[in-house]
């Protein structure tokens, strides 16, 4: 199965290193949405992930895929947050649900967050994600890849 990871990772890379680890074991394109050129239609199975602003994906993650995201494909979503949570992924999976893809499931985790008034206090979730989350992610994309 053709595969790409979109993501967006703006802070402290977070998001990226989990889309990293899993680039570096599988087969799989991967596309910064801000940096990179990517066709969507050319691949059956499309990683969607991003850090998180106010609770839900980057307001940027959400613009792209309204703009560039095909019909029936299978998705997954990836996620970190300082304080992570499997509905801060609704708003982007609003957008593939009525374009009619199959979801196989959502991994999120900790990533360390110096947003706002978190800076103040030096952030939270420091050192995370962490070996574990990361091998986590991996499992998760081997399990929904199987």
């Amino acid at each position: 199965m053709k595969t790409a990871i979109i993501y967006m990772s703006e802070h402290h890379g977070n998001t990226k290193k989990i889309v990293d680890a899993i680039a570096a074991k599988h087969d799989v394109t991967t596309a910064d949405i801000l940096k990179d050129s990517i066709n969507l239609e050319e691949y059956d199975l499309i990683g969607i992930a991003s850090g998180i602003a106010y609770g839900k994906y980057y307001p940027q993650m959400l613009e792209f895929l309204e703009k560039n995201m095909p019909e029936n494909k299978k998705v997954f979503f990836i996620h970190t947050a300082g304080s992570p949570r499997e509905n801060q992924n609704a708003a982007a999976k609003a957008i593939t649900d009525k374009r009619g893809e199959e979801c196989l499931g959502t991994y999120f985790c900790k990533g360390f967050d110096t947003y706002g008034p978190f800076k103040l206090m030096g952030g939270i979730a420091k050192g995370h994600p962490d070996e574990k989350e990361i091998s986590d992610a991996v499992a998760f994309f081997e399990e929904i890849t199987k």
